[in-house]
């Protein structure tokens, strides 16, 4: 496509070099540019972009993109590559890209997901519903990209950059997708990656406590509000009436076609007679005059609400009780209450928490159905929410029976100074733990410590398959540790493999 249609919506402050040049791909990562690609120069929290501009002409851009704050007098630029100006340039970026891919929103049917807990999760159930209904279904997620059960790519983020979901829908609709279910984060809307997209109808599972600090939302108000931009993308809406945040849609939204669902207070969409285990939950399904037993293969109270919540979303587009049971019953979503299998026969749990209310119910829900103990083999993130990290800390101590402190997503703090806050909740609450900052090292003392009737519970990574450090993502996988800690402790004598 030419330069001038990729922009025909966007206004160019300044520009200088041909617009009529073909241009194949849009990228924000000079890392990925290839020849007559169109490099957008962003100046981000941590990086400048601008200063890989001349990288990515050796890499074959012959376009350009900066912001308003730029002279384009300033760059070093071959006369064969034309260079650009424009404002608001991340909102310009979205807009650049559903031209560039011919708007391929517009040609399915696309469902947003946001929300503090239960993104993940509940897209794949809406997923695995709606392909029980028949339907031909896309996801873009956190883990992956899917179509159906083809994974197509691995993810490292929860929605990735605006020009990457375009180019993926218009992959999509070339390969006759109906319904795409996009994963959608706070961080998303601040930055307008989903800008220029039509959303058929959107999700709010809850809003809780979580993404708090300088590089991303000053306070829960301003968290709420985020989430809430994409809520106002889409003509339908299912929200969690049992929340607090959400709760506010109707009053603040009368004019959306809103559905809710909620255990506590009664709502379109309900669940009564829950009898949970550590295999599942079996419930009866409370909505339109009926009531329908339904069993989710993932355990945990709250993992009812993720049902709920893909119910509402999968009913709308014509899925039925029978598409219902039969999608949730062995549903398995990688990172989220994931059993590892190991040659020890121990319980080992791998799951996403991150925040206090999601810590607090993956503790709870394995509690009731452990003989021995639970070991909870966690640490939380850098650069993220601090005043959680005590309250985390208490939880853990008062719920787990041991608690091994250490390292998750670094990032750039100091790893000491995240394992020092979370220390102050552990220590409020008098339960025991040790201290073990080298991740990989406390998930080894958790292994050589627990009998089979402990479980451990890794919180924390979940499908994350890297640690970060100072800007750099180290392959990691939690599985590949634990199989091979295990291997080690088997060919040394110190345990022995169940028969």
């Amino acid at each position: 496509m030419k330069i001038k249609d990729i922009f025909n919506n966007v206004n160019i402050i300044e520009s200088k070099g041909d617009l009529e040049k073909e241009i194949n791909n849009i990228s924000s990562d000079s890392r990925v540019i290839e020849q007559n690609d169109m490099f957008f120069a962003i100046k981000g929290y941590d990086l400048d972009g601008t200063k890989f501009i001349s990288n990515a002409i050796e890499k074959g851009a012959t376009a350009i993109v900066v912001d308003e704050t730029c002279n384009l007098a300033d760059f070093d630029i071959p006369e064969n590559v034309t260079i650009i100006k424009i404002d608001n340039i991340r909102y310009n970026l979205a807009l650049a890209s559903c031209n560039l891919y011919d708007n391929p929103s517009k040609k399915l049917k696309l469902i947003g997901v946001t929300g503090t807990k239960g993104k993940t999760t509940s897209t794949y159930m809406i997923k695995s519903i709606l392909q029980k209904h028949g339907y031909k279904v896309g996801l873009i997620g956190s883990i992956a990209i899917y179509i159906n059960d083809e994974k197509i790519e691995d993810c490292d983020r929860t929605t990735a950059e605006s020009y990457k979901i375009q180019k993926t829908l218009a992959m999509m609709v070339k390969e006759n997708v109906d319904i795409v279910v996009l994963e959608v984060s706070s961080q998303a809307m601040k930055l307008d990656r989903v800008v220029g997209c039509e959303f058929d109808s959107v999700l709010f599972t809850n809003l809780s406590e979580d993404h708090i600090s300088p590089k991303e939302h000053k306070d829960m108000e301003d968290y709420f509000e985020a989430k809430l931009s994409l809520v106002k993308m889409s003509p339908f809406v299912v929200f969690n009436l049992d929340n607090e945040y959400t709760a506010r849609i109707p009053n603040l939204l009368p004019e959306k076609e809103l559905r809710s669902f909620a255990m506590d207070t009664k709502a379109d969409i309900m669940a009564k007679d829950l009898n949970l285990s550590n295999t599942g939950v079996d419930f009866t399904l409370c909505m339109n005059n009926g009531e329908y037993p339904v069993r989710v293969s993932i355990p945990g109270r709250y993992m009812v609400y993720n049902c709920l919540g893909a119910i509402g979303i999968a009913t709308h587009f014509g899925a039925t009780v029978k598409d219902i049971q039969e999608a949730l019953k062995d549903i398995k979503v990688f990172g989220r209450s994931e059993v590892v299998p190991n040659k020890l026969g121990l319980k080992i749990l791998i799951d996403y928490a991150h925040t206090p209310s999601s810590l607090q119910s993956i503790l709870e829900t394995v509690k009731p159905y452990t003989k021995g103990r639970v070991i909870c083999t966690w640490g939380v993130g850098g650069d993220r929410d601090s005043k959680k990290r005590p309250i985390m800390g208490e939880i853990s101590g008062k719920l787990a029976d041991l608690t091994v402190l250490t390292s998750d997503q670094v990032r750039t703090e100091d790893p000491n100074k995240i394992l020092d806050d979370i220390e102050v909740g552990l220590k409020k609450s008098g339960g025991k733990y040790v201290r073990i900052l080298n991740r990989t090292e406390a998930i080894k003392y958790a292994l050589s410590i627990a009998t089979p009737d402990d479980i451990i519970v890794l919180p924390g990574l979940g499908s994350d398959l890297y640690i970060e450090y100072m800007h750099v993502k180290y392959p990691y996988d939690e599985r590949v540790v634990i199989h091979d800690a295990i291997e080690e402790m088997i060919a040394s004598g110190e345990r022995k493999p169940v028969e």
